[in-house]
């Protein structure tokens, strides 16, 4: 479950508004309250976006850590760390406490974002690899759905409701903790720790077999590699290693400058913007969950059928589409005060719900997976650290920025994430080489290949 997703429920529910951010709530209340403008409070765009900043930070120490302990570790940091921010925010009493559950979950989600793609991506089969990265995002997804139906429930139990909301994400942060203990750790990880007959065994056992020689002996060539390496924040900056240190900055960038998590976490919002009725507040969200669940096992699917790049393209496409249509629903038929007809209110979730299913094949899960089977061993921990550094960065910045953009531009602001999909989508196509197939070890070879790549590259 993302406990950072109940937040998106609890913020629009009357009893958590009334109690931590009253003059909101006053503005909510107020019929005349221009429609784009009435959760446009820089205070709880603050709140809810100090989980990333403090998820930023976690990365950064999480890298070291996972790099000399090992990527379980990690995952159960980042159990625990969920653990105690769902027990104080259901606890809260005042905000400075709230704040604080709030930072211990942004921790959670910078070692559990650093740790978690890299484990998947390092115990994968290679003919697999893409599928079975994805199901982080699948894990994501469904703890999007699972939040917005603990939301939908609870806003009904005033006045108390929003304290068992937070509080639920206690179940699966002790599920992470404990479950982390249980993993096997990757073999890369043990081999690059001196634990090379220990990796071994691990191997034999992932593979279902003893014959993982060719493997094994890869794996031993880059252990030996990265050991070498000393300081891989300072070595990823090299030539060498420009195409990986692009896609890491990038592709993370992109991936939020879709808009989508503005869309689900303010989903409740948005819909009471736009003129929904207050039932329909939490069941939207719901909606948009459940869209979200099945467009990842779309994505399970199809990844290693057809590749990265052709699921990125279509569902850049498909994206830009749908932005563009809301847009011009909401500017043609939504003014300031006035609320949307039925016909339109159903046609606007439907196109969100269709923006979310183009999201959730392509950009979702693969924001992720590309990046973290680019790198080499040496350096892959401080490449998904800043690969996760900057999807928090710029989570943060969207996140602050969205009321304020929502109120100021009102339907353009889907104007402009639909430019920003543009650029995306044609920075893929002509930048972004396939991965499909490719051995973890040997991605460097694929930007030898590549038109553009090859000419950044050391001629050695």
């Amino acid at each position: 479950m993302r406990s950072e997703n109940i937040y998106g429920g609890v913020t629009s529910t009357d009893d958590f508004l009334r109690e931590f951010f009253s003059n909101v709530y006053a503005k909510r209340r107020n019929a005349h309250e221009n429609n784009y403008c009435k959760f446009n409070d820089q205070g709880l765009a603050a709140f809810n976006s100090s989980l990333y900043i403090a998820g930023l930070v976690a990365t950064l120490v999480a890298s070291p850590i996972t790099r000399k302990y090992g990527r379980r570790v990690s995952i159960i940091c980042a159990g625990i760390f969920f653990l105690v921010g769902a027990a104080v925010n259901a606890g809260s009493i005042n905000l400075p406490m709230l704040l604080l559950g709030r930072i211990m979950l942004g921790f959670g989600v910078g070692f559990e974002s650093q740790a978690v793609p890299v484990y998947l991506s390092e115990v994968s089969p290679t003919h697999i690899r893409g599928a079975l990265s994805v199901l982080f995002q699948l894990a994501t997804t469904l703890g999007i759905f699972s939040a917005n139906m603990i939301s939908y429930v609870t806003q009904k139990l005033s006045p108390w409701g929003w304290r068992l909301a937070l509080g639920t994400a206690a179940f699966p942060a002790l599920l992470m903790s404990l479950g982390g203990y249980f993993l096997p750790e990757t073999p890369n990880s043990l081999i690059q720790r001196g634990l090379a007959e220990k990796g071994r065994h691990v191997l034999e056992k992932l593979r279902g077999t003893s014959n993982v020689d060719a493997e094994f002996q890869d794996l031993i060539d880059a252990s030996l590699l990265a050991n070498s390496i000393k300081h891989p924040f300072r070595d990823i900056l090299e030539k060498r290693h420009r195409p990986q240190l692009v896609m890491a900055v990038l592709m993370p960038m992109f991936q939020i400058l879709t808009g989508v998590n503005c869309i689900l976490f303010y989903a409740p919002v948005m819909f009471l913007t736009m003129g929904f009725g207050e039932n329909s507040l939490l069941y939207s969200g719901v909606l948009l969950g459940f869209v979200l669940v099945l467009s990842t096992f779309v994505s399970i699917g199809l990844v290693d059928k057809l590749g990265r790049r052709p699921l990125l393209l279509s569902g850049g496409l498909q994206m830009i589409t749908c932005q563009i249509i809301v847009s011009v629903i909401l500017g043609l038929k939504l003014g300031d005060s006035q609320e949307l007809s039925k016909g339109y209110s159903i046609m606007l979730v439907i196109f969100f719900s269709l923006f979310v299913l183009g999201y959730g094949w392509s950009w979702g899960p693969l924001g992720y997976t590309v990046p973290s089977e680019l790198f080499p061993l040496a350096i892959r921990s401080a490449g998904q650290s800043i690969t996760v550094a900057v999807n928090l960065l710029f989570t943060f910045i969207v996140a602050q920025a969205f009321l304020y953009l929502l109120c100021a531009l009102k339907f353009g602001i889907f104007l402009l994430f639909a430019c920003c999909v543009s650029v995306m989508t044609i920075f893929v196509y002509f930048m972004l080489p396939e991965t499909k197939g490719v051995p973890i070890e040997d991605m460097s070879l694929i930007w030898t290949k590549h038109w553009f790549w090859k000419k950044m590259l050391p001629e050695n």
